[in-house]
């Protein structure tokens, strides 16, 4: 008896980490912008926290500034993210 519930036990744990393994495989591709390399930028590349990097964002990407973001933008507190460094 013991035997059995262990076996039953560890394909269930094979098969959850299957379909785990499957479900991350079959994700789509990364699609969001990368944080552009230019001038306006290029002090956020030499902040190594991006928590305090992410306190400027709003100089630009604010209602009413130089670069608004879009009204269904997700929530505009976490720039870096989803908007990461390129390499």
């Amino acid at each position: 008896m013991q035997v059995k519930i262990k076996r039953t036990l560890n394909i269930a744990f094979v098969l959850t980490c299957v379909a785990i393994l499957v479900f991350l495989l079959k994700a789509p591709e990364e699609t969001t912008a990368k944080l552009p390399q230019d001038q306006n930028h290029q002090r956020f590349y030499a902040m190594t926290s991006k928590k305090e990097a992410e306190k400027f964002c709003t100089e630009c990407h604010a209602e009413n500034k130089s670069a608004p973001l879009p009204a269904e933008h997700p929530p505009k507190f976490r720039c870096l993210f989803c908007h990461k460094k390129e390499k």
